[in-house]
């Protein structure tokens, strides 16, 4: 069973498109990144999931529960952190997580989800005296309560300084060994490579694209550059490597060769080459395409897409086809 079924989603407000005939499956036991410029429809899907909007058309499950229909047995199996989260200043966090225990009728082991989120020591402090990340991180462990199956995060390390966001991506990756599918959405590219199995990136309300990061590298023109330091190199060795067809270029300056790869291209096949001209190896470095690299790629080219499909007469008309919602 998915952890989350999209199909066909669509959801207007008026003449406004934020969703647009969206398509996408997430797994159980995922850690799912869901990437979007401003305005692409992110948190409006996941608003849809939540049942706080209804779409217009298309469907969503969760946990094979209609997101629509059955929104009370999904929110008993999902944890949320909200991208507007707001927690009460005068109460402790303590207090907070005695709320939610009592909310959703649930026996739970508070310090030991405090502890896990690395608020324990601050529990009989007034949450108006929290950090910026410990306010995060205590909104967090309510959404752990109950151990949900599914947690739906929405931009959780926004504001966070390094420590924080590393924090937040460590809680992450422990939940969902403990079994919990992960579905976030993120401004924070290093965050999302360093953790997610899976990505999909939405553009004006539609899916562009949906893979492993890996996956999204070899089916985009990004390139991986690989620098060489080194000694006695000469135009030879810079030839033989230019020759290889993985290389796309070569270029020698002072004791560094630096090197264009295909996508197919084989780092150790460009050493070996350069071993077998005679050239020293002192060491080396492998530049890939980042996510942040991909996200351009993908939303830039889906944009210049879009613009040729509307053509000069929907550009004259001041773009009064569908608009974004900023969403």
């Amino acid at each position: 069973m998915a952890a989350i079924e999209i199909e066909g989603l669509t959801k207007h407000y008026g003449d406004v498109v934020a969703v647009d005939g969206l398509d996408l499956t997430v797994e159980e036991g995922e850690i799912f990144g869901f990437l979007g410029p401003n305005g692409a429809g992110k948190s409006t899907t996941i608003d849809i999931l939540l049942d706080f909007v209804r779409p217009t058309g298309g469907s969503a499950t969760v946990l094979g529960h209609d997101a629509q229909r059955e929104s009370m047995a999904v929110r008993r199996q999902i944890g949320v952190l909200p991208d507007a989260y707001h927690v009460y200043d005068r109460l402790t966090g303590r207090q907070h997580m005695e709320f939610v225990v009592d909310s959703k009728e649930v026996d739970a082991d508070i310090e030991a989800i405090l502890e896990r989120v690395r608020v324990l020591e601050a529990a009989d402090r007034k949450a108006g005296g929290y950090s910026k990340g410990m306010r995060q991180r205590l909104v967090l462990a309510m959404a752990l309560v109950g151990d949900p199956d599914l947690l739906i995060l929405d931009e959780p390390s926004t504001g966070l300084d390094p420590n924080g966001a590393r924090q937040m991506r460590e809680i992450i990756q422990a939940e969902n060994e403990r079994g919990t599918t992960v579905f976030f959405s993120s401004h924070i590219m290093e965050q999302v490579e360093a953790i997610c199995d899976r990505v999909a990136i939405i553009n004006r309300g539609r899916l562009v694209a949906v893979d492993s990061i890996d996956g999204l590298r070899d089916s985009t023109e990004t390139t991986t550059t690989l620098t060489v330091d080194v000694s006695n190199a000469d135009d030879g060795a810079v030839a033989a490597v230019r020759a290889r067809d993985d290389v796309n270029s070569a270029s020698l300056a002072g004791d560094r060769i630096s090197i264009t790869l295909g996508p197919d291209g084989s780092k150790f096949g460009v050493l070996q080459t350069l071993d077998q001209a005679g050239v020293t190896i002192e060491d080396f470095s492998l530049d890939e395409s980042s996510l942040e690299d991909l996200f351009a790629e993908y939303t830039t080219s889906q944009q210049s897409v879009d613009r040729d499909a509307a053509g000069p007469d929907a550009l004259d008309a001041g773009g009064a086809g569908a608009t974004e919602v900023n969403r």
